[in-house]
């Protein structure tokens, strides 16, 4: 049971007696005054000499849960209901007398924040069933419970729990007079934002006596607000964004703009990321609906600055406004405005900045494994200082409002960022967005090579072509494009004789459009969306496919070009070759793998050959970085729900499991010029909302390797074998990894002419 909130924060201070009464009543002076800053400061200078009853544990968690220190936060949660558990379970905020619903809560709402919404519901479920049992007539507390239920069963997808939520948050006995009045608004609104109820959220807010639309925005243009340190920008702020935003939605565009251009007319708005971002972005949209396309872009160009300098894969204001903003949809945007101004190397910038971005969210460690290794202390110690800045930077403290120009904290993040790029690009592109420019492109690009990148928004496609002196960027004409691709895909692997057809119109719509600017030249290929499924080689004419005429090589993102670990001419070629591990699981053994490794084995002197129980993942963390060649011939297993946890299957001992996943792999030093991947669809990767695939290959990349050699499917047996002795045979003559790999297709292709056989495989990374 808690006593009314105002009541209890301000009257409670002395609860515990006069030993402890000055750090009480500083705890409840800060937490009514929101600075939460100085309540951490206190508690944990008063932790480090003394242990924290419950009291003083709940303060700090709350503070915590406040500033959005995630990290701390759980560590703080997890000693907090240690103490529930011993008996001590009374708190000073909020005079409770027992704080296991405000520990359910915090936790509730941290997980809707970092996207874990079936924990959020797991504990939010957990605190409104305590507060039903008890009876309580906490009605703040009970309403940021359903709240929170709310918001995490819609982000889910679950409407009609959402739906309920907010029922049961408007059937509370809370009369307009009372003291609760003003939370069950913005209870309702906030559900109501996330379920898209853009009526209702006005209904709510307009509703809210506590925040008449019309005194706010007077005291906007007064500068009433804008006094002394107060948490405005993270409390008021919001609140503002969700009416606009509700107006916007609901047809009143002019009234929507007005509104968001006056919150973006003050300075302090960028320190809230979360909504700065969401402001920009609608604000991009008026002005690209108005026809004002520079002054869209402009905004989408600010807004994409104002994401790329947030935490990856947190939205610290999911569960203050309802509303968690699709940030590669900012990129998508970005793409279309440009194509519609003629501005294909902005695009290309978008294009490349958004993929980088894809990476950057991955590799974010949401479970507390961070994926990023460093490779010397010196990388080490500049990697930990740019994540504690970037964590300190998104705490969310008392800004001084009469403050102009760029937070401390804002500045000390730049920097950071500056100083790991600097010393570090490979290591700085995974947890910063960087992309390269249409010049830095070209310089990149091998003699008679251009690039062709495609970029998927929503189902349409664009594609960009670039040579030494001509770029061009268009959409592709192709409404089924994604349909065609799976069409292929089966009738490939079905062996069907539509297939030819099939190839000649993806080559019309996909290829064709960019002739003028490609030539005859040899292709950097950037997939994106479902194209990271199609096997470019085999498309064309039934007598002309278009490896029949120029050499491939694949990427990610344009921008890995700057990463791709140096060329170095060294020892002769040395080959490491694991063939059918034994994973432990007889329906996994591939024997016809075990005969590839052998018969590459016997074609290349010198090179080491690893079958069943000796091909350990142990065995090969150990010794891969002493080989220039890695082939590995075993099962690759794709991981749709958690793209960092595909894996391929080796055999296990002591000391590993013998899964190798993209997680350990980032982990891994090579300095090998070639990995080969001959497994069942180890070049398939994760698909997310419009990002590039991010599989095995990405992470070799990462970890040392310039080329990879993978396949889109599983590959008749014989084929495959032959192909691989061809492919190598070629490599140890001279050949280039990218031509290499050409020739021993179009020679496989003379024996078995149906692409299945010889399309599967393609060539990522460097190519020379």
């Amino acid at each position: 049971m808690r006593l009314g909130l105002a009541a209890a924060l301000l009257a409670l201070a002395g609860w515990t007696g006069a030993a402890r009464a000055d750090l009480g009543s500083d705890q409840v002076r800060y937490a009514a005054s929101g600075r939460f800053d100085l309540l951490e400061t206190l508690i944990e200078e008063h932790a480090a000499r003394n242990p924290l009853k419950t009291a003083d544990q709940h303060a700090l968690c709350y503070a915590y849960s406040q500033t959005k220190r995630y990290a701390r936060l759980q560590t703080c949660l997890d000693q907090l209901e240690q103490k529930i558990r011993a008996g001590d379970r009374r708190t000073r905020l909020f005079g409770l007398n027992d704080a296991t619903p405000s520990l359910h809560l915090m936790r509730a709402e941290a997980a809707i924040d970092l996207a874990q919404y079936p924990e959020a519901i797991r504990h939010a479920e957990a605190a409104s069933r305590w507060l039903k049992d008890d009876d309580s007539d906490d009605l703040d507390m009970v309403c940021n419970a359903l709240t929170a239920l709310g918001i995490a069963h819609a982000f889910s997808g679950n409407l009609a729990q959402a739906r309920k939520a907010e029922s049961d948050i408007r059937a509370l006995k809370i009369g307009p007079l009372s003291d609760y009045a003003n939370a069950r608004a913005i209870c309702l609104a906030r559900v109501r934002m996330a379920l898209k109820d853009y009526p209702g959220v006005i209904d709510a807010i307009q509703g809210n006596r506590a925040f008449t639309v019309s005194v706010f925005l007077d005291r906007l243009v007064s500068g009433s607000f804008f006094t002394g340190t107060n948490n405005w920008v993270w409390a008021q702020l919001p609140r503002a964004y969700m009416l606009n935003k509700a107006l916007l939605e609901t047809g009143q565009v002019e009234q929507a703009r007005q509104g968001f251009d006056r919150l973006l007319a003050i300075p302090q708005v960028a320190e809230n990321g979360g909504i700065h971002w969401l402001l920009l972005s609608d604000r991009a949209r008026i002005a690209e609906q108005a026809g004002q396309l520079a002054q869209a872009l402009g905004f989408l160009r600010q807004a994409i600055e104002a994401v790329e300098g947030q935490r990856a894969s947190i939205d610290t204001e999911a569960t203050k406004i309802g509303f968690v903003g699709d940030k590669q949809s900012l990129y998508a945007a970005a793409v279309r405005v440009a194509h519609r101004l003629g501005q294909p190397e902005a695009a290309f910038e978008f294009m490349e900045r958004g993929k980088s971005r894809a990476l950057v969210d991955l590799l974010a460690a949401r479970d507390g494994r961070p994926v990023p290794v460093a490779r010397s202390r010196e990388a080490q110690a500049l990697l930990e200082r740019y994540q504690q800045r970037q964590a300190e930077a998104a705490a969310q403290v008392p800004l001084d409002m009469g403050v102009r120009g760029v937070s401390r904290t804002r500045g000390e993040l730049s920097a950071a960022a500056g100083a790991l790029r600097s010393a570090h690009a490979d290591l700085a592109s995974l947890v910063t967005v960087d992309a390269l420019s249409v010049d830095e492109l070209r310089a990149r690009l091998a003699p008679n090579e251009a690039l062709l990148e495609f970029y998927a928004i929503g189902g349409a496609y664009y594609g960009l072509a670039v040579s030494r002196d001509q770029a061009l960027l268009a959409p592709i004409d192709s409404p089924r494009l994604e349909q065609e691709v799976r069409e292929f895909r089966i009738l490939i692997q079905e062996r069907k004789p539509e297939v030819r057809a099939l190839a000649a119109r993806l080559h019309a719509a996909l290829i064709q459009p960019f002739a003028a600017v490609i030539g005859t030249a040899d292709l950097l290929i950037v997939p994106h969306g479902a194209l990271h499924y199609l096997p470019f080689a085999a498309l064309g004419p039934p007598d002309e496919p278009l490896i029949a005429r120029r050499s491939l090589r694949l990427l990610p993102a344009s921008s890995v070009l700057k990463y791709l670990a140096p060329r170095v001419e060294r020892r002769a070629p040395s080959l490491l070759i694991l063939g059918n591990p034994d994973v432990g699981n007889s329906a996994l053994d591939l024997p016809s793998a075990e005969d590839e490794a052998r018969a590459i084995a016997a074609a290349v002197p010198g090179s080491v050959l690893l079958t069943r129980e000796k091909a350990t993942e142990t065995h090969f963390k150990r010794i891969a970085g002493d080989f220039t060649l890695l082939h590995v011939a075993s099962h690759g297993q794709y991981k749709a729900d958690n793209a960092l946890d595909s894996r391929l299957l080796l055999a296990p001992d002591a000391g590993n499991d013998g899964s190798l996943t993209v997680r350990e792999i980032y982990g891994l030093r090579l300095s090998a010029d070639l990995v080969t991947l001959s497994a069942c669809e180890t070049g398939l990767g994760s698909v997310l909302r419009g990002d590039d695939v991010l599989g095995l290959a990405r992470g070799f990349l990462y970890a040392g390797s310039r080329n990879i050699v993978a396949s889109l499917w599983e590959v008749d047996d014989d084929a495959t074998a032959q192909l691989m002795k061809s492919f190598y045979q070629r490599l140890l003559a001279g050949t280039s990894r990218r031509q290499a790999l050409r020739e021993a297709q179009l020679a496989l292709r003379k024996d078995f002419p149906d692409p299945f056989f010889w399309a599967a495989f393609g060539l990522t990374g460097a190519g020379d």
